[in-house]
């Protein structure tokens, strides 16, 4: 390549003079994201107890040759001991294991409605805005008609009468869930439609969903990972109140629910049928919270950690 005529050098090349568009800039976004998440302290306590629950619901049953299936006629409402961790139930069950087995399945159905959730009313919420007119009408139509059917009395007769399968469980959260979300999301995008990058990709024949999937929600991802997160503490709430009250996860199965109903009516003669999975409810939904807050705060510039540098 000649050389450039004042100064004696190359002149630069194609990828130097043009390079690779939002590597660098995404990078630094990931580190500033980072670093403001780090600033908040109760957020990086929440990933840690978060990580320690999961580690627990996956290896925990490594540490036990009992399941939480398995029944110990020799040791019926046992407090905690040397044999039996966290005690027995009535049924001579290890509560431990029945804790292990209890924690992950709870976590299966939270993460999966929650990811769910997510995805459902991402793509409807964006495709009601975008395409706006009558679509955008209906859509909202349905929306706020779901939002005032007494959803939790039809999640309970639905998972009564399909006899308390988790999966099942999974769709009718998911089916009753999305509603709010979706909301949220169609408000955000509404103002996103307008955007130049929508505009030029319409102009180059750019298929309406390819926009929908390429230009839309990926700049909803901090609202999305944000509902994420905070999604999965409303779904072990709702998980726990409908096995509480016997129409979430049913026996032979364990959840947390389950095991604080099984522990509710004796919380003065055997606490530990209690206290145990309602501990691991509280760590769970309270780190959950934490992580949720800090990223919000980590991806809002307007936020007291995100512009002032502020620490908890």
């Amino acid at each position: 390549m000649a050389a450039d005529l004042t100064t004696g050098a190359s002149p630069p090349t194609a990828k130097e003079a043009f390079p690779a568009p939002g590597n660098g800039r995404n990078l630094g976004l990931g580190r500033l994201y980072l670093r403001r998440f780090l600033r908040n302290r109760l957020a990086v306590v929440g990933v840690v107890i978060f990580v320690l629950l999961v580690l627990f619901s996956a290896f925990g049953g490594l540490f036990t040759s009992y399941t939480y299936s398995d029944t110990d006629f020799a040791a019926l409402t046992q407090p905690p001991s040397a044999a039996h961790w966290f005690g027995t139930n009535q049924g001579g069950n290890d509560i431990y294991a029945s804790a292990v087995h209890g924690l992950q399945r709870s976590l299966a159905i939270a993460v999966s409605v929650s990811v769910l959730t997510v995805v459902v009313a991402a793509l409807i919420g964006s495709s009601a805005a975008y395409f706006g007119g009558r679509a955008e009408k209906a859509t909202l139509a349905v929306i706020h008609f779901l939002l005032i059917v007494p959803s939790f009395l039809i999640l309970a007769l639905v998972s009564n009468r399909l006899a308390g399968d988790w999966r099942v469980l999974i769709v009718v959260l998911t089916v009753f869930g999305w509603m709010s979300t979706a909301r949220v999301i169609w408000s955000v995008s509404t103002s996103l439609r307008e955007r130049d990058y929508v505009t030029a990709a319409e102009f180059m024949g750019v298929g309406p969903l390819r926009i929908i999937l390429r230009h839309i929600i990926p700049n909803l991802g901090s609202l999305l990972i944000v509902n994420l997160t905070l999604g999965v503490v409303a779904t072990v709430l709702s998980e726990t109140a409908l096995s509480f009250l016997g129409f979430g996860v049913q026996t032979p199965d364990v959840s947390l629910g389950t095991m604080l109903a099984d522990g509710a009516s004796t919380v003065t003669s055997a606490p530990w049928l209690f206290a145990f999975p309602a501990g691991l409810v509280v760590l769970l939904t309270v780190s959950m919270t934490f992580v949720g807050d800090g990223l919000r705060d980590a991806l809002d510039p307007m936020s007291v950690t995100g512009a002032a540098g502020g620490r908890r």
